[in-house]
């Protein structure tokens, strides 16, 4: 993923939208958001799915947790030999350990430049992470953009898609509302001006290439190859989530929509004193239908 802005609690009714665009070669090996296990006995994950190195870019688990993983360019040099970063979103998804061990152990692991943002909600917990940067960060009530330099870092993009979700929201009566905006925010295909861009150690040009939210190299070898939304609805009843994945060919036309709708996601463990877990919401629907 090179491109995501999120909101946590800016809206009543909306109180967690993830707006994500995925950057790949359109030659690697990709499925799409499915529900799948890593290994035999790991909890399924949401998600799409690399399957050159098996890892994914942005997914979600039943239990309650989140994970979205950006390259960085231009800080750590590039080791041929590392391992997939995809790697890292599986195993926060599938572990059990607390934000501080889980760190400790992946900032060592020997990954390329990476920028994570993990949740567990069942802990009240949202954090931003780099192993370009010494600690994590926690993320409270905000409007958060990330590509691939540091946490807000003011790209042109990241701060036009950060504009664009705290506009929907404002203006959002519906979850169908909502998609259509963010989904048109992230189809963004206007380039940025060259005194805007940022400088990451690569040509002038392949800059302005990737400057816009939706990308698409002239050769067609690399670009936006998805856009994903999840987007929690407050309901008198219950908290619904919706996952919808637009994905695209390399012309940048769309080839498949698939959508999944999680009820009682995420889940909460909040006691009557405000420490303790006292139940555990059950998603009791997390199909993907195909469009």
């Amino acid at each position: 993923m090179c491109l995501v802005a999120l909101a946590i609690d800016q809206s009543r009714r909306f109180p967690l939208v993830v707006a994500s665009n995925r950057d790949e070669y359109f030659k690697r090996p990709t499925a799409g958001l499915a529900w799948w296990s890593p290994k035999p006995g790991d909890s399924a994950i949401l998600s799409g799915r690399d399957l050159e190195s098996g890892g994914t870019w942005m997914g979600l688990t039943a239990q309650g947790r989140l994970a979205l993983l950006t390259n960085v360019r231009g800080v750590l040099p590039l080791e041929a030999g590392a391992p997939s970063r995809g790697r890292v979103v599986t195993e926060w998804l599938t572990g059990r350990e607390e934000t501080g061990d889980f760190w400790m152990r992946t900032a060592l692991s020997g990954y390329n430049g990476f920028n994570l943002i993990a949740a567990d909600f069942r802990r009240g917990e949202c954090f931003w992470a780099s192993n370009t940067d010494p600690h994590p960060q926690r993320l409270d009530r905000g409007v958060y953009g990330l590509s691939n330099g540091g946490l807000d870092a003011p790209w042109p993009k990241v701060d036009s898609l950060k504009a664009g979700l705290q506009a929907s929201l404002d203006a959002a009566r519906s979850v169908d509302v909502l998609a259509t905006q963010l989904f048109g925010a992230l189809a963004d295909r206007r380039l940025a001006a060259d005194h805007a861009l940022p400088r990451t150690g690569i040509s002038i040009d392949l800059e302005r290439q990737l400057s816009a939210a939706f990308i698409g190299t002239p050769d067609q070898r690399y670009g936006t190859r998805c856009s994903t939304l999840i987007i929690t609805e407050k309901t008198a009843r219950q908290p619904i989530t919706h996952v919808h994945e637009r994905t695209f060919d390399a012309a940048g036309a769309v080839v498949s929509l698939r959508r999944a709708r999680l009820r009682n996601w995420p889940p909460r463990y909040v006691g009557d004193d405000g420490h303790g877990p006292v139940a555990q919401a059950v998603v009791s629907e997390h199909e993907v239908a195909t469009a």
